[in-house]
């Protein structure tokens, strides 16, 4: 199987980053409102995977965002996020990423999953990279209870961890994350929805 960076990094080239721009903006818009209305301040954002820097780039869009950086691991999407605007973003391995400074919020759209150690990543975000008061909020498509989901692997060529909700609120829990929310986004008839997890950063 093919490293997920490297999967990327060739949909990159053929223009298939647009497609998951266009796929993943409805729960992303949910997500990203209901974030920014907990805040209801000034904050720095980080997108963790961002892949052509359109979430980024959205989230610089509001009044409220002081600072927007994205990472990730495919270096064609982030020479593909350049091109597309003058926001920060970084090539570089998200599990050796290192900021100078913490975020208010910090967000991930169809990233975790890929990952070798989720929780560890889970646990580091919670750890190094938010503020006090900080939060994080993720959107998952590949998950036990979403059927359509289960040959994705398969299809795609590269490593996959399929987890349960229940699982994913227990790492959320395992890290320390208090507030925790989840529920399904864009959600129909024809499709399980995104499951989103939330949670903060209690302290000063």
């Amino acid at each position: 199987m093919k490293k997920a960076t490297d999967v990327f990094g060739q949909w990159a080239e053929i223009g298939k980053d647009l497609g998951m721009e266009e796929g993943h903006s409805k729960p992303v818009d949910e997500m990203l409102e209901y974030a920014i209305k907990k805040i209801d301040k000034n904050f720095s954002f980080l997108d963790v995977g961002c892949g052509n820097g359109w979430v980024v780039r959205k989230v610089s869009s509001s009044a409220l965002c002081s600072k927007a950086v994205g990472i990730d691991g495919a270096s064609q999407m982030i020479e593909n996020a350049k091109s597309r605007g003058s926001e920060e973003y970084i090539n570089i391995d998200i599990d050796l990423y290192e900021p100078k400074d913490k975020f208010d919020l910090i967000h991930s759209m169809e990233v975790l999953y890929y990952l070798q150690d989720p929780a560890s990543t889970i646990k580091k975000i919670y750890q190094s990279w938010l503020k006090p008061e900080g939060r994080l909020i993720v959107g998952i498509d590949l998950y036990h209870e979403n059927l359509d989901s289960h040959d994705w692997e398969e299809k795609v060529g590269t490593p996959m961890l399929m987890l349960r909700e229940s699982e994913w609120i227990d790492l959320f829990k395992k890290a320390g994350f208090q507030e925790i929310e989840s529920w399904r986004a864009n959600q129909s008839d024809e499709w399980a929805g995104t499951l989103v997890l939330t949670g903060k950063k209690l302290g000063y």
